[in-house]
């Protein structure tokens, strides 16, 4: 990734400071490695961020935390035996994300449904940048792996209470599998 900054799309700053600052209080779920905290933030690069500024990627369903996580280690040559996941149950508090409640309000500002289970991130990521830049302090929107509604919190806009974890279980991925056979 290179140092240089480009310009931020205008046109996209001024479409999305006409949306709504959307608060949640809720709870989400996000799985990592066990050893890993579930509340450390950090520039990921995914869909949503561009790695300038500290994210937490989570989902308001367990199942769409599992389905993420699943979906990249299954990329993997071997999926992985020995490495130890944990699915962890958090409150949230917000007090201005975006809300794009599903992938048709995503299109106006350029993201298609078509690309959007891949890895076509570099839309998705002008307007998490975008978000950030005009001080929303998430996004929330639809997984690609799940049907439901993901949330990207946007760490460096929050206080230490806006992120409380509840708790934490290890993942049992034959059982997550076999239960969601034919989902």
């Amino acid at each position: 990734m290179s140092g240089r900054r480009r310009a931020r799309d205008l046109d996209l700053l001024d479409a999305l400071d006409e949306l709504p600052r959307v608060p949640v209080h809720d709870t989400v779920w996000r799985v990592v490695r066990s050893e890993r905290h579930p509340l450390l933030c950090g520039p990921s690069l995914g869909r949503w961020d561009l790695g300038h500024f500290d994210v937490l990627y989570t989902s308001f369903e367990a199942d769409g935390a599992v389905a993420e996580m699943y979906f990249h280690l299954s990329r993997q040559p071997v999926f992985p035996q020995t490495v130890t996941f944990t699915i962890n149950e958090i409150d949230v508090t917000t007090r201005h994300a975006l809300r794009f409640a599903d992938l048709r309000t995503l299109e106006p500002l350029g993201v298609g449904a078509e690309g959007y289970s891949g890895f076509l991130y570099a839309r998705t990521r002008e307007i998490g940048d975008a978000a950030a830049f005009l001080g929303f302090d998430g996004v929330i929107a639809p997984s690609a792996r799940w049907n439901c509604l993901n949330l990207v919190v946007f760490c460096d806009s929050l206080t230490p209470n806006d992120l409380m974890l509840k708790d934490s279980r290890v993942v049992d991925w034959d059982s997550w599998r076999e239960k969601h056979a034919t989902t």
